[in-house]
């Protein structure tokens, strides 16, 4: 079989459905043997990034690896900021990027560049196909990667005339990779000693990670919170494991975390981490991270275990297999005097922001959309003070009901991710979170949207700034706006009407709510253009070199430690 053809059986035997790609000269093949076979459904974007995100959004909503297609040289590059967005996040994908003939590699070939190279580092793992009879086992082996152990991309460097070439080896069925075999359950005696020491605890608190979502672990989580009452934080991509409502459920830590959330992991006396790396962003200062505690870590990817805290209890495997091995062990305890503790904070520290005057605040227009979805819907945020509000105060209350670039912080990558979560769920309701800044960076893919008719619901929180840089800039760069000022933006609704999206705008605060149910009620794809306080800043908010108990509150009042 041709190798083109020969990929494209492979990817059926991975039970693969949808192909995101753009076409180029090193991937003809490819794209051929795609459009004869009829058996995946490809989607074309208009760039090769934004391609790559909706692959990651699709991947992350329905938890199996997806799939990319680009071309040698600079399609191949404009996947990098996609490929790192994936690997930090622990997103599983397969990418697929042409190359030159094997025999002028490395001969500075029209649109070579070394990928392989390129890519090292932000990947799970990446080959150079240059015996076509290996590449049936080396797609088994890269789709074997990408979806087990800590999940992440694989890239797959296709030189054309190993498509063009005839292959006798027929696709891989069995895979045994010597190097590669990731610990699954965890160690019986660290779960021991680890259910000892919660259970001994007088002030334990459980940081939920994204390792949950991707172990689809949250339900074992809910059971040992019912049972044991033992309060809870989230990072960024953990949020939505435990129900936003739930008293143990304090909210995101770090940077800008709840104050009940930061302070509780201060004053914690045991704290146990499942499927989070501690990136800094959560932990702020290290050195005042969890002073008091004894950290147990449960983490399938053993590298990160002690890398940036020390762990008194590491747990190596999989969150789910762990879980089931530690619930038994736990007895529920007297945590009355912990849990006054925490609801004195709620009380004295709460999320809230000034409601008056004739601006739009954008925490309000984030409760609105939180109250009228209730019934459920996917969120997707772009990157910046919008997904700050949306973590602040959307109520999530399931897994996968976040999709956001949480290591990389990727601008641009709200309205691509949006189409991918759509796809992946097309009986959800897909709403993109997005600020004028980041929309601006994938803006020609409300054509996408529009060719495949997808019912997704922009919701654009439009302040005219580049708006985390400038709020860095009032609080600790003397009010000098350097360049953040986005006063000149098009006319954003008139942008979506030309690209045959309905579009309208909000700018009076008694209009939020009607206008936002005039959104989610449109059958068609839709972007509403609400006008907000262009000044609003995100709060709390820890700075940079201080710890968790050092920040700003929401009222903008310092804490003293």
């Amino acid at each position: 079989m041709r190798g083109a053809n020969l990929l494209i059986q492979c990817l059926k035997d991975e039970k693969v459905e949808v192909v995101f790609g753009y076409p180029g000269g090193m991937v003809i093949p490819l794209f051929d043997a795609i459009s004869r076979d009829g058996g995946l459904r490809f989607i074309l974007p208009r760039h090769e990034q934004a391609g790559i995100h909706m692959a990651d959004a699709y991947a992350r909503v329905t938890g199996r690896p997806a799939v990319v297609f680009a071309t040698s040289g600079p399609g191949a590059t404009n996947l990098v900021t996609g490929i790192a967005n994936a690997h930090l996040d622990s997103v599983p994908l397969v990418v697929f990027t042409g190359q030159v003939n094997v025999e002028l590699i490395g001969n500075d070939a029209f649109q070579e560049v070394d990928f392989t190279g390129i890519t090292r580092p932000i990947s799970k793992h990446n080959y150079l196909v240059r015996d076509p009879e290996t590449l049936p086992a080396i797609v088994r082996e890269a789709f074997h990667i990408a979806g087990s152990g800590r999940h992440g991309p694989v890239v797959i460097d296709l030189p054309v005339n190993v498509c063009l070439t005839d292959i006798r080896t027929p696709p891989a069925t069995e895979i045994c990779l010597r190097g590669y075999k990731p610990t699954i359950t965890g160690n019986a005696r660290q779960i021991d000693k680890a259910a000892k020491i919660i259970n001994a605890a007088q002030r334990p608190l459980l940081l939920l990670g994204g390792g949950i979502v991707i172990s689809d672990a949250a339900t074992l989580v809910r059971d040992i919170v019912e049972k044991t009452k033992i309060p809870a934080v989230a990072t960024l991509m953990g949020l939505g494991v435990l129900p936003a409502a739930w008293s143990e459920n304090l909210g995101m830590l770090g940077m800008h975390g709840t104050t009940a959330a930061n302070l509780a992991t201060t004053a914690c006396d045991v704290l146990v981490a499942i499927g989070a790396r501690f990136d800094d962003r959560v932990t702020m200062k290290v050195a005042g991270f969890a002073p008091r505690a004894q950290i147990i870590h449960l983490d399938i990817d053993p590298t990160s275990v002690s890398k940036n805290v020390p762990v008194a209890i590491p747990i190596v495997g999989d969150a789910a297999h762990i879980l089931r091995e530690l619930s038994p062990r736990l007895t529920p305890q007297n945590l009355s005097a912990w849990q006054q503790q925490i609801a004195a904070w709620q009380a004295q520290y709460p999320l809230t922001y000034a409601r008056d005057g004739d601006t739009i605040k954008p925490q309000f227009v984030l409760e609105e959309l939180s109250r009228q979805t209730a019934a459920g819907a996917t969120i997707v945020t772009d990157v910046g003070q919008h997904q700050m509000w949306t973590a602040q105060y959307y109520q999530f209350n399931a897994p996968r009901s976040l999709i956001t670039s949480g290591g990389l912080g990727t601008m641009g990558f709200g309205l691509p991710a949006g189409l991918g979560a759509q796809l992946a769920a097309p009986e959800k309701l897909t709403v993109v979170v997005t600020g004028d800044g980041g929309l601006q960076m994938n803006i020609q893919e409300l054509a996408t949207m529009r060719r495949l008719n997808l019912p997704v619901k922009i919701l654009l929180l439009n302040n005219e700034y580049l708006g985390m840089v400038r709020q860095w800039q009032e609080l600790f760069f003397a009010r000098e706006y350097a360049f953040t000022d986005l006063a000149d933006n098009p006319d954003f609704v008139a942008v979506a009407q030309a690209f045959g999206i309905a579009a309208w705008r909000c700018d009076r605060p008694e209009n939020v709510a009607s206008a936002v149910a005039q959104l989610l009620a449109s059958p068609e794809p839709a972007l509403l253009d609400v006008r907000i306080d262009r000044h609003a800043n995100v709060l709390p908010m820890v700075p940079g070199g201080k710890a968790l108990n050092e920040g700003m509150t929401a009222a903008g009042e310092w804490l003293k430690p």
